[in-house]
């Protein structure tokens, strides 16, 4: 599964374009009164406008799988990098053979820079912006995971990552490559303790072939 548009919420589009412009480095390609998108790697990352609804997301850009240490170097002369277990920074998911690290946007949005070593995407150049591969996770929240899980099963023929047991309220659907992470609402968004909460989100992805379109309300 590849996630090629995410579409989320911004109460303040102005500083969510310096941000990812002057933080992430990614380039603008689309803004108008009450968007702003930006180019992600292969993925189309977008911001409506929203008023006084302060979102919170929880997201993961894949990055080259050699080059943690350097985006981590990077990203932390810009802004704060959190704790996952103090004093470390960096998360080892040894089931997933993958590590990363994470760290908030002007939004308050819990962002994940992750490098998975199953990918064959290791780069040369050094680490920029233009070095981020995709959005390769997005947080998905309900009331009753299971039955979420059921429901994109049926509608999407989507079926658990295989690196990832489910649990009754933590549930990982895709691949590698893509994830939905459908987590019960008002648990702690890791490694934070924000409470997880569903908000308005639109995602274009490919599955098997496919493009599919999956978009919660709230």
């Amino acid at each position: 599964m590849n996630i090629l548009e995410l579409e989320l919420l911004s109460d303040d589009i102005l500083k969510t374009e310096l941000f990812y412009n002057e933080v992430l480095g990614l380039e603008t390609i689309y803004k108008d009164h009450s968007s702003i998108s930006f180019n992600a790697g292969v993925t189309k990352l977008t911001f409506r406008s929203s008023i006084n609804v302060k979102p919170v997301y929880h997201f993961a850009f894949d990055i080259p799988n050699n080059k943690l240490l350097e985006a981590f170097a990077w990203i932390e002369k810009k802004t704060e990098i959190m704790y996952v277990i103090p004093p470390d920074k960096i998360a080892d998911f040894y089931n997933w053979n993958a590590k990363s690290f994470y760290f908030y946007d002007n939004n308050g949005n819990i962002l994940e820079f992750i490098a998975r070593n199953d990918l064959d995407n290791a780069s040369q150049k050094p680490f920029d912006g233009s070095s981020i591969l995709s959005v390769s996770e997005i947080g998905l929240v309900s009331e009753n995971v299971v039955i979420q899980c059921e429901e994109l099963f049926d509608k999407y023929g989507l079926t658990a990552y295989s690196k990832q047991p489910k649990l009754n309220k933590f549930i990982v659907l895709g691949t590698t490559t893509g994830l939905f992470i459908l987590v019960e609402g008002n648990r702690d968004w890791y490694p934070t303790d924000k409470k997880s909460k569903s908000f308005w989100t639109k995602v274009v992805f490919d599955h098997n072939g496919e493009t599919q379109v999956l978009e919660v309300l709230e």
